[in-house]
């Protein structure tokens, strides 16, 4: 079942919108999806005042599908904690999309702000434009951050992609910007595009593959091959790649791999093979 929602205007301040997720619309009427409170600012209103609300939800939420049409890049916390079923965002999207999420699909045809699948565990989010900064990060003052899941980047993502990383997938299709896997502890990063750099800083297990240009690699760090391949989940990724291990201050063992062709400020490490 399709429950389609439509700005009613443009948001001139935040919205907390907790209440956009499949579990909370399940077995619900219109009339009730409509009456569904959220914040406006410091102001407290429902869903109808917002939003033009059209459809019937299904009994569960993997039957219920979300359809918003429209910029709602001032919107915060759509599909957090979600469980299951699917949200589309046919515009840009606010900060704390997804955070905590457990399962179901969000796909954005626009870009999203920061803190994109920020400690979720499992399910799928794709933005096909850009990504603020912190993606699949923990929250300052916690050391978990994505800890399963995918999540999809075609555009550029910003600072601290996959910061205190546990487990699950990143795929970056453009570039990142600083500390991409900060205190990663496992799963995969993966940037095909340009890394500003320092990526990895304070890693102690996983994977980074950049397939663009880093400018360089951080002293913590220390050369152990050069790979023609990196395998990502199915995917096979051509290099060859230099592969580095660290973070060695904080006994790490996580692999950072950077491609060779696109790096070759970074030849002077083969005499170290």
């Amino acid at each position: 079942m399709v429950v389609t929602l439509r700005p009613k205007g443009s948001f001139e301040v935040p919205v907390d919108a907790e209440c956009l997720t499949p579990d909370i619309f399940a077995g619900k009427s219109n009339r009730e999806i409509t009456a569904l409170k959220l914040r406006e600012g410091n102001r407290e209103r429902v869903l109808g005042e917002l939003f033009e609300v059209e459809g019937e939800s299904g009994a569960t939420p993997q039957e219920v599908s979300i359809q918003i049409l429209g910029d709602v890049h001032k919107v915060r916390r759509i599909g957090a904690h979600m469980s299951a079923g699917e949200i589309l965002v046919h515009g840009d999207v606010g900060m704390h999309l997804g955070e905590e999420m457990t399962g179901g699909r969000i796909t954005v045809a626009g870009s999203a702000d920061s803190w994109v699948g920020s400690m979720m565990k499992k399910g799928m989010i794709e933005i096909k434009g850009d990504a603020g900064d912190y993606v699949g990060a923990a929250y300052r003052g916690s050391t978990v951050g994505m800890s399963g899941g995918t999540i999809l980047i075609h555009g550029n993502a910003g600072n601290e992609v996959g910061c205190f990383m546990r487990k699950g997938l990143i795929k970056v299709y453009g570039n990142a910007g600083n500390f991409a896997g900060m205190h990663m502890r496992n799963g995969t990063i993966l940037i095909q595009g340009n890394s500003e750099g320092r990526a990895g800083a304070e890693m102690t297990g996983g994977r980074i593959v950049v397939c663009g240009f880093i400018p360089s690699i951080l002293p913590t760090f220390t050369i152990d091959s050069v790979r023609p391949k990196v395998k990502v989940e199915e995917e096979e990724v051509p290099g060859p790649f230099y592969m580095f291990v660290g973070d060695l201050t904080e006994g790490g063992d996580g692999r950072l791999y950077v491609s060779q062709t696109r790096n070759l400020q970074l030849k002077f490490y083969e005499k170290y093979l």
